[in-house]
């Protein structure tokens, strides 16, 4: 969880919280704490209403860890492995390790995060009609328990949006997947009505600003901006999904041993970053070593490691000290290409070591990769996928 720190695991699942979602629960009880609630409730002290302010944004934090957790164990329960919920400033995001083998698998996935998100609101909406006041006075728990209510309803509403990678996109994915047999157009359909979407949000967000009332609402400077994130956020997640679309196309039946680097350079735990530095990384262009002696492989060094280090130090220390020790992440030479991409693309990693019995027999890098498409690509050649068959290649 990159730029994430873990809070607990539920169910088996880490829960992390990005440092950039700090920022929205403040923003949050603020907004509640300083606006919201001291319109809606009267006679109260600026302690009450900060309280109140924190209590909601914990609330919609709980309110969308459901959210994900819904999606989550559905995934789990249809067979596949969900490694973590991270929480950043747009959200919660499930780190799911595989995609839907099937559109069935993936309506179902889709479907259960705003179903849950009404499911709460219902709920919140029932414990706030609880400490409803007869004579119509707003109390403290009153007004948080009903704009927690209002808040999931908004929460489902916008996620059943038919617009990728929002859930309702994913269920209009699933359903045109199911329909046409192909998933590059049902990709391509939903993630175009996406970046749709995001484009009205960020449209709606400069009117906003710029004062200009639609839709009957009153333009709010600060909605606007809000409005303008969400939109490029959305716009760029569908752009970067049918990206990840494409390219799973272009890699789709390779394996690691048909891109990988079968006889990677290795250097001795002794060398010095000096020498690593001038002989490989400024002449070779290299980015990263495994560290190797006669009992195999050691560690990985790389630039970021070496940058650690003071350049006046880099003659007197060497590669043993600043290296990535063993175990390291590692994929087999059989593993689908698109497998190993993953996983580099989740631990931040330009290079990853191909793993045999225990013992390195090549190294697969973002540059192994980047080539081979290139090459693929001046070549013209086209992975042509079986007709009639769903994401893991099998008959439908």
């Amino acid at each position: 969880m990159r730029g994430a720190f873990k809070i607990g695991k539920i169910a088996g699942i880490e829960i992390g919280v990005h440092y950039s979602w700090i920022f929205a629960f403040i923003l949050f009880a603020w907004i509640f704490a300083s606006g919201t609630f001291p319109a809606v409730i009267k006679n109260q002290t600026q302690t009450v209403y900060w309280i109140c302010g924190i209590i909601m944004a914990l609330g919609i934090f709980i309110s969308v860890l459901l959210h994900e957790l819904c999606h989550s164990l559905v995934a789990i329960r249809k067979g596949m492995k969900v490694s973590s919920i991270v929480f950043f400033i747009f959200g919660g995001v499930s780190n799911i390790e595989s995609e839907p083998k099937t559109a069935g698998v993936e309506f179902l996935m889709a479907g259960a995060g705003p179903l849950s998100s009404f499911v709460l609101a219902a709920i919140f909406l029932g414990l706030a009609s609880l400490f409803a006041s007869p004579d119509n006075i707003v109390t403290p728990v009153f007004a948080v328990l009903s704009y927690l209510s209002y808040t999931n309803l908004l929460l489902g509403i916008f996620n059943i949006v038919p617009g990728f990678p929002l859930d309702g996109g994913r269920v209009l994915r699933s359903i045109i997947w199911g329909a046409t047999k192909n998933l590059r157009t049902a990709t391509l359909v939903a993630g175009n009505i996406g970046r749709i979407f995001g484009w009205a949000l960020i449209l709606f967000g400069i009117s906003q600003i710029f004062n200009i009332q639609l839709f009957g609402i009153t333009p709010n400077i600060l909605n606007g901006v809000w409005s303008i994130l969400i939109g490029w956020f959305l716009s760029s997640a569908a752009d970067s999904s049918m990206r990840e679309q494409s390219l799973q196309e272009h890699i789709a039946g390779v394996k690691v041993k048909d891109v990988m680097d079968k006889s990677p350079q290795c250097i001795s735990p002794a060398a010095s970053i000096e020498s690593v530095v001038n002989e490989s990384f400024m002449r070779q262009g290299l980015k990263a070593l495994p560290v190797c002696n006669e009992t195999g492989l050691l560690g990985i060094v790389t630039i970021a490691d070496v940058k650690k280090v003071p350049q006046e130090e880099w003659d007197n220390t060497t590669v043993q000290a600043v290296m990535t020790r063993i175990p390291l992440d590692s994929v087999s030479e059989e593993d689908d290409l698109s497998a190993a991409l993953k996983i580099m693309g989740e631990k931040g990693l330009n290079q990853i070591p191909v793993m045999s019995q225990g013992k390195m027999i090549g190294l697969l890098s973002r540059a192994d990769i980047i080539r081979y498409l290139q090459t693929q690509q001046q070549l013209g050649i086209k992975n042509k996928p079986k007709p009639n068959t769903d994401i893991s290649g099998r008959p439908v």
